[in-house]
């Protein structure tokens, strides 16, 4: 309901860009300084105040109304392009201000009310100094009109005797903020006429995400806030042309209730049409389109866009990638437009670390984007470390339409476990698909080892995981959490199957399955993350399947308060040896320390591990690791640092890791 202006405020309505037309129940921030110097500019051509006019109401006034200001008081001018700061400290002042209000409104008032501009101005004199206490209350009124205080009090005075340095005093006794009252959300275009269920849920989304509801207190801010994110959510699908049609904050006053009116033209419904690359040179023309996976003829989806464009920068092949639609294209067929800027065919990469499991580290690693003679992408990396040190090189195709990649990996590795080494050599060719949640591999391997090292003494070759063998393997991981690296919630589920023969004079076939899973369950303070891991290798007892077919386990991201594969099975001589079966689980609450009252970017957690490797299931014995730890949310990924007793091991150990994996 509209009531008259001595009851209400009402909304000035003004254009915006674009050709949009908004309202706003009052005149925001930004608008005050004309306000405020428009009735002093004018002031200063007109006739002087009559003596016996009354102030504007809630000013309280120590001296009769004075005339006019002379030309003197007009500030200097501001130079062109430049807007002086209401809150500098001018180096000599004509008066101090003090603001008496609630902390909000003292904040507001003391950075952004005009007086402010008129403190460097020293040759003020009673008079002019009166005047620009009685406008300034015009500006008081409307600056705290955008928290929401519409019917405040206001006094402005001056304190102080007339030889000492003077004091203007704004006291504002705010009254009872203003509640959002009737909320009315229309549409107008395609979304107010289509009766896709789609172009439906858009609509009761953005009615059921409106930010201001009934009941809520109304600021300038909030209201400028739920605008904007209703046209967000207009845009963000099926509609990129949608614009803000009208809006109306309907204020009244006296019985502190605003009404708001919003509508929202969506304009026409937009399909992806063919899409337009810049800035490929090096590459296949065809990579950025199956790297992209634009559908020609889906619906706009401004999230699938941005997806498309995280996939270009983060496959090596470009530094920057920028995907959008052009509003003003044929609704129909609207191309889709991409600028990238390739990366460096070459580049070498130098890395140091250090982990509890491993020690020191130090890595080289070589990136060829487009090996000459074809198309494949080749990373080479040597890392140097006192365990595990190795040299892997992996050639990847670019992907087909189905985003499937040739790959090729050929890797040599010596792992140190104190009383075995084990020097293993692999040689792996297949495919890869990468999508959104779901990985899938297909490969054919050959894996050997070779086990040398004091612990082989009263042991045979099959204990050790000496051996070689020929598989044929088969992985697919799917991860659905609501965010990665920094997930709260969700979960991931992946499984790996193989089949194959050993090599050699004796061959036995086998085959091996894995298993993985990751629940993280959100709670009112924090997260509990679940894990579970088994496996198992199916084969006769006198088959010679190497190690890296076999299971140990132990280590930062497995069993903590155990050392680097320190779970296995304890051979004759008391030397740990690879076992075929595989069982590993993890509890861990995670609860994020508060620092003001508000949650850091750090996290103190308690978990508890337990692992087993055996050759036989009957044979399973966990070993448990308790514990409690931190975590930061760094650059690159969590940070973890946790300290644990291992049961077994009867001894603490300090774990840290950085990433997330799944």
């Amino acid at each position: 309901m509209t009531h008259p202006s001595t009851h209400s405020t009402h909304c000035a309505r003004t254009a915006t860009p674009a050709g949009l037309t908004t309202t706003a129940g009052f005149i925001p921030a930004f608008a005050l300084f004309a306000m405020f110097f428009a009735p002093l500019a004018a002031a200063q051509t007109a006739a002087p105040m009559d003596s016996t006019a009354t102030p504007p109401s809630g000013v309280t006034q120590t001296a009769p109304a004075p005339p006019a200001p002379p030309e003197k008081v007009t500030p200097e001018p501001t130079p062109q392009g430049s807007t002086g700061p209401t809150s500098a400290e001018p180096e000599v002042t004509a008066f101090d201000i003090a603001v008496r209000a609630p902390q909000d409104i003292k904040e507001l008032l003391e950075k952004h009310l005009e007086l402010q501009r008129y403190r460097a101005v020293t040759d003020l004199d009673e008079a002019e100094l009166a005047r620009l206490i009685v406008l300034a209350e015009r500006n008081v009124r409307n600056l705290v009109g955008t928290l929401g205080y519409f019917s405040p009090t206001i006094a402005i005075t001056k304190e102080g005797a007339a030889n000492q340095h003077p004091t203007i005093v704004v006291a504002v006794d705010p009254g009872e903020p203003t509640a959002i009252g009737p909320v009315a959300i229309t549409f107008t275009g395609d979304i107010a006429e289509s009766s896709d269920p789609d172009a439906l849920s858009q609509r009761a989304q953005i009615q059921r995400d409106w930010r201001l509801p009934t009941g809520q207190r109304f600021t300038q801010d909030a209201w400028d806030s739920a605008k904007t994110q209703a046209l967000r959510d207009l845009v963000a699908r099926r509609y990129p042309a949608g614009k803000l049609a009208d809006s109306l904050a309907d204020v009244d006053a006296p019985a502190r209730t605003a009404g708001l009116a919003l509508k929202l033209d969506s304009g026409p419904l937009y399909r992806l049409g063919p899409m337009q690359v810049t800035g490929v040179e090096r590459y296949d023309p065809v990579l950025v389109p199956r790297l992209a996976r634009l559908t020609t003829g889906a619906v706009y989806d401004q999230n699938q866009l941005v997806e498309a464009q995280q996939r270009l920068a983060s496959s090596g092949y470009f530094d920057s990638a920028y995907i959008f639609v052009d509003p003003e294209s044929d609704p129909q067929a609207a191309p889709v437009q991409v600028q990238v800027r390739e990366a460096k065919l070459q580049k070498v990469i130098l890395g140091v670390g250090v982990t509890t499991d491993s020690g020191p580290r130090a890595s080289v690693e070589h990136t060829h984007l487009r090996v000459p003679g074809t198309n494949w992408r080749a990373v080479t990396k040597l890392q140097l470390e006192k365990k595990s040190p190795f040299a892997q090189t992996e050639w990847t195709s670019i992907p087909d339409e189905s985003n499937w990649r040739w790959v090729a990996l050929a890797r040599t590795e010596r792992v140190d476990d104190d009383e075995l080494i084990t020097r293993s050599d692999r040689l792996r060719f297949g495919r890869t698909q990468a999508g959104e949640r779901i990985d899938r591999n297909i490969y054919v391997q050959y894996d050997r080892a070779s086990v040398s090292g004091s612990g082989l003494l009263g042991n045979t070759a099959a204990d050790t995981g000496d051996g070689s063998a020929l598989s044929v393997n088969y992985v697919w991981t799917g991860r659905y959490f609501d965010s990665i690296p920094f997930p709260n919630k969700g979960y991931g589920l992946g499984f790996e199957l193989g089949g194959g023969s050993t090599l050699g004079t004796d061959r036995q076939p086998f085959t091996r399955a894995v298993g993985r899973w990751l629940g993280i369950v959100p709670l009112d303070r924090g997260r509990i993350a679940m894990r579970a891991e088994g496996g198992a290798v199916l084969a006769k007892d006198s088959a010679r399947i190497p190690s890296a077919q076999l299971f140990r386990t132990g280590g930062d991201t497995t069993v903590r308060g155990y050392g680097y594969r320190d779970i296995g099975i304890k051979l004759d001589n008391g030397v740990i040896g690879p076992g075929r079966y595989m069982a590993v689980g993890s509890v861990e609450y995670q609860r994020p320390m508060m620092i003001d009252g508000r949650p850091s970017e750090w996290e103190n957690t308690f978990f508890i591990d337990a692992g087993s490797v055996a050759d036989n299931p009957k044979d399973m014995k966990p070993s448990v690791g308790i514990g409690t730890g931190v975590r930061w949310r760094s650059p690159i990924g969590p940070l973890q640092i946790d300290l644990a007793y291992g049961e077994k091991a009867k001894q603490l150990r300090l774990h840290v890791s950085v990433g997330f994996v799944f």
